[in-house]
């Protein structure tokens, strides 16, 4: 029996915000996690039966390439229609959005996901998600007891941990080949929007909200936005600050920065608008010069193939003299 690499056994349970997997729920502020560990240079095809170890240090045996999948949060999903196994998909996640076919696959509920129906689905191969721990860790054991592969995949909150992701989730559905050449086209992307960030001169700052009722949410460190901004030369005004955090708006207005992104948009009517208009942000710069966007939410948080695209929908907000041409 092959055994293919192990994610960190001893990873931390995060507390995230579901946007990060698709939801788009309140933010919460994120615990300390530990980085899984790093794969080998080389990763082998995959040869069934394979041993994989999980987020949890969980050790999952797959005994064939798994022919019916259930995925638990919207990332899952994305890396599986990515990798060509979207149609082995049988149950996914309420806040499945991307792509549009998913939306017609049997939903099986959130973080309280209905263990009854998952295993009704009769799945060779249950995604879970680190991020869901906590709240179903009751209903993870009742699907292995049942007899259920479940194999919890990784919080990734770097792009270097979205690659580790993709690969861990093409080990278990025999995908290896497509996996290389997915994270080969991201990591290209990657390094090319970072080059030609490189070359501009005054970096700009910038305010990311991702919440404003009833209080504003930003990202700091250990995000994927805050590392976003720093791959495209630009300086987040909350990087000091940890994970999905509160702000206070008389705080934003000191930091005056010189760009607004919001990721509210597609569930808030006017959130640019609203923004604009908060007592004192007439006077931050970002207003003054109309520097204030709404981006997708989901490229930007969804720890799955498309966080590269959003990287770039990002650099042309910032910078849209250098990356809109």
């Amino acid at each position: 029996m092959k055994k293919i690499w192990k994610f960190g056994a001893t990873a931390g349970l995060a507390a995230v915000l579901m946007a990060g997997c698709g939801d788009t729920a309140t933010p919460v502020e994120e615990q300390d996690t530990e980085t899984p560990a790093e794969p080998p240079t080389e990763v082998a095809d995959v040869e069934f039966p394979v041993t994989l170890t999980d987020a949890v240090g969980e050790e999952v045996v797959i005994e064939e390439e798994p022919g019916a999948i259930v995925s638990m949060v919207p990332s899952n999903t994305e890396i599986a229609y990515e990798l060509g196994v979207g149609d082995k998909l049988v149950g996914v996640s309420d806040f499945d959005n991307y792509p549009e076919e998913a939306g017609q696959i049997e939903k099986i509920g959130g973080q309280e996901f209905n263990v009854e129906k998952i295993i009704g689905l009769q799945p060779d191969l249950v995604l879970a998600h680190e991020s869901g721990l906590g709240v179903g860790d009751a209903g993870l054991q009742q699907l292995r007891d049942a007899g259920l592969n479940v194999f919890v995949v990784n919080n990734a909150v770097s792009f270097d941990e979205v690659y580790d992701s993709i690969t861990v989730i093409a080990q278990a559905t025999g995908t290896m080949e497509e996996a290389e050449s997915i994270v080969s086209e991201m990591e290209v992307q990657v390094a090319e929007i970072e080059e030609l960030a490189s070359t501009i001169e005054e970096p700009k700052t910038v305010f990311l909200e991702v919440g404003s009722e009833p209080d504003i949410y930003t990202t700091g460190k250990g995000t994927f936005m805050d590392e976003m901004l720093t791959l495209i030369n630009a300086e987040n005004i909350a990087g000091d600050l940890e994970g999905w955090a509160k702000m206070d708006a008389e705080a934003v207005v000191a930091a005056d920065p010189d760009v607004i992104i919001t990721t509210e948009g597609g569930y808030i009517e006017d959130a640019v608008d609203q923004i604009k208009s908060r007592n004192g942000f007439a006077e931050v710069t970002a207003v003054k010069e109309d520097a204030v966007y709404n981006l997708d939410s989901d490229m930007l948080t969804r720890s799955g193939p498309r966080l590269s695209e959003g990287l770039m929908e990002m650099a042309k907000a910032v910078y849209p003299e250098v990356f809109n041409e």
